[in-house]
């Protein structure tokens, strides 16, 4: 298994403990990060519907699946053989059924129907009519909104999962490396992407790599004016900056970083922005502690831009770490104007201090873990416009 029993078992204590303040009895998971983190389950099978069932006075979640999935949560989960529900296959994809017809029908087979059940309502992978089928098959039951209710549980890891994003952070800046010594004038967007893939997969000799949740984010010359562009089959040019945000990812946990790369002599404009946003994010890595507040991080960066006429309007960063497809973050905490929640040792974070302009931008980024005394970077690599002239 990925953890120790007693690392789920604590993990569904915790998660209990914010049911019961909630006055949830039922908890019915769907995003696969929280359905991972509670039970073990890993499969790319969250394009059907899939669940994870919490109910408060029994000791054992419950997975409901598809069919042909459920030898998968036999071969990742701790949980008994005996909790894993697979539905048949008529149900998946059809005019007339749904999963959540079997998922009302089994809960009202165990007496759970009449109970406050919570569901994941802002979620990738819980749809409207989910809930629509769920309230018509139990009329009886109290639906209430548990969004991110396990997540917020996640905030705080363990240091297995922060030796797990460790490992990633080395995955990463070996990525990192293999996408700027290929960057170059001539070469194809595409082809970078692919080195980049074959690192993130291939890992290191003393482990591999996972399917990072976010793709290799490579915007190039005036598209270095927004951050969420991937690559197309275009090649370079003598004058391009590219913005490279990518990620390691080991057993399902993420360590991102961005970097920027400028292919010949860079603009005046450039070299201006890049030591600004490279000052910013020194002056808010020296000042983060534990028993500060998330705002604070914000306050430090606005302030240090501000000095040479730069504003910021999307937030700093965000917590992340374990997750799937499409985003590596938890969804929790923001590293922005009005963020109250303290840091505390062992929160992770990916600081992003970005500035995205009208037809250029600068992008330099690091995961952090803070620590009993300050923060540390997960990767280890220079924060300043690498320039491909001197590589």
């Amino acid at each position: 298994m990925t953890f120790s029993t007693l690392e789920y078992k604590e993990r569904i204590r915790k998660t209990k403990e914010r049911m019961m303040e909630k006055g949830i009895e039922v908890l019915l998971i769907t995003d696969p990060g929280n359905i991972y983190y509670l039970s073990g389950y890993n499969g790319w099978s969250f394009y059907v519907h899939q669940m994870l069932i919490l109910i408060i006075d029994e000791d054992q979640p419950m997975w409901i699946g598809r069919e042909m999935d459920a030898n998968a949560a036999k071969v990742t989960t701790w949980i008994y053989r005996d909790n894993i529900i697979p539905y048949p296959d008529d149900y998946v994809h059809s005019e007339t059924k749904h999963p959540m017809d079997f998922v009302a029908a089994f809960l009202k087979e165990i007496g759970q129907d009449n109970r406050s059940i919570g569901v994941e309502m802002e979620n990738y992978y819980f749809t409207a009519k989910c809930l629509e089928r769920l309230k018509k098959a139990m009329p009886n039951s109290v639906f209430k909104d548990a969004t991110l209710l396990v997540n917020w549980v996640r905030l705080i890891k363990s240091e297995t999962e922060i030796e797990y994003m460790k490992r990633a952070a080395v995955i990463a800046e070996k990525a990192m490396k293999a996408g700027i010594e290929m960057i170059n004038e001539g070469v194809r967007e595409c082809d970078v992407a692919a080195k980049i893939f074959h690192t993130q997969i291939s890992g290191t000799e003393e482990f591999g790599g996972d399917y990072p949740s976010i793709v290799p984010l490579l915007p190039s010359g005036e598209k270095t004016s927004t951050p969420h562009l991937t690559w197309t089959d275009e090649r370079y040019k003598d004058g391009d900056a590219v913005i490279l945000e990518l990620a390691g990812c080991y057993k399902r946990y993420h360590a991102p970083l961005a970097r920027t790369v400028q292919i010949g002599k860079p603009s005046e404009k450039l070299k201006t922005l890049a030591s600004v946003a490279v000052e910013g994010i020194n002056a808010c890595l020296d000042m983060i502690a534990p028993g500060i507040a998330c705002e604070e991080i914000e306050e430090t960066w606005r302030k240090t831009i501000a000095k040479s006429g730069f504003v910021k309007e999307s937030r700093l960063g965000y917590s992340m770490g374990l997750n799937y497809p499409p985003d590596w973050g938890e969804h929790t905490v923001s590293i922005r104007k009005g963020d109250k929640t303290i840091l505390k040792p062992n929160m992770t974070f990916h600081l992003i201090p970005g500035l995205w302009l009208d037809n250029y931008g600068f992008e330099v980024s690091e995961s952090i873990r803070i620590t009993e005394n300050g923060c540390e970077t997960l990767a280890s690599m220079p924060r300043d416009l690498i320039l491909k002239e001197y590589v």
